[in-house]
């Protein structure tokens, strides 16, 4: 018969409550158990005596026998200094899917290019800034002739619009 050392939940709806139990790996999470050797409070803070209490002679003695631990209960050993825990390396836990690739490259690429556009536009602010200091009579100048070539331009449709009311 394969024996493990897990949890057997108890307590009501979002309050749970564990018991640290012996039992037959076969036997439901909630059914018969040989032996309960202790409990798990996830309720209270970590820093809390009573979160975990385990009968560490029981748990040694089952240990002792061949039970296996579940992760969980594995990890209580490892802190009341029963049974070593060797950590486990995921490297690949943090780094984001396929989709959040995509996203952080289409963000980095706007940033990118809401940069450029603003070095740009710093440049451009900058020439305009110089090139009025250097030349401010050759552009007043070229403004005073647009202004004489355009009034002409606007006399004209006028004065065909005159001349075709005349003719009818």
């Amino acid at each position: 018969m394969a024996v493990a050392i897990r949890l057997s939940r108890g307590g009501a709806k979002k309050r749970p409550y564990y018991r640290i139990v012996v039992s037959d790996s076969r036997s439901p999470r909630d059914g018969k158990y040989l032996e309960q050797i202790g409990i798990y409070n996830p309720m209270l803070p970590k820093g809390d005596e009573g979160r975990v209490k385990l009968d560490e002679d029981r748990a040694r003695h089952w240990l002792s026998v061949g039970a296996t631990p579940s992760d969980r209960v594995h990890r209580f050993l490892d802190a009341a200094g029963i049974l070593e825990r060797a950590a486990k390396n995921n490297p690949k836990k943090a780094e984001p899917g396929e989709a959040a690739k995509e996203r952080a490259e289409e963000k980095a690429a706007k940033v990118a290019e809401a940069e450029e556009a603003k070095k740009a536009a710093e440049e451009e602010a900058k020439a305009a800034a110089e090139a009025p200091a250097e030349e401010p009579a050759a552009e007043e100048a070229p403004a005073e002739e647009a202004a004489a070539e355009e009034a002409p331009a606007e006399e004209a449709p006028a004065e065909e619009a005159t001349e075709d009311k005349a003719e009818g």
